[in-house]
């Protein structure tokens, strides 16, 4: 599994990381996603998607992004 994370600071981050989303979810492999917000982090929003294998995402202009393998996973007791 790889989870892909794309982050925009400033006015509209919700927006545009809602409609990111919407285009995602019709990319083949994506398993889900959430939209992320921190107190510590006010004006921040982070978008978290999952993909079956490495994604070849759509750039969405003004943000940073980041994809990662997951190589370790816990599960509760």
């Amino acid at each position: 599994m790889h989870i892909h994370y794309a982050e925009l600071r400033g006015p509209g981050q919700w927006q545009r990381l809602s409609e990111y989303a919407d285009l995602l979810r019709q990319l083949p492999g994506f398993l889900g996603a959430e939209l992320l917000q921190s107190p510590e982090q006010p004006g921040l929003a982070l978008l978290a998607s999952r993909w079956q294998q490495r994604p070849t995402l759509p750039p969405l202009p003004g943000a940073k992004a980041w994809s990662f393998e997951v190589c370790a996973r816990w599960e509760p007791s």
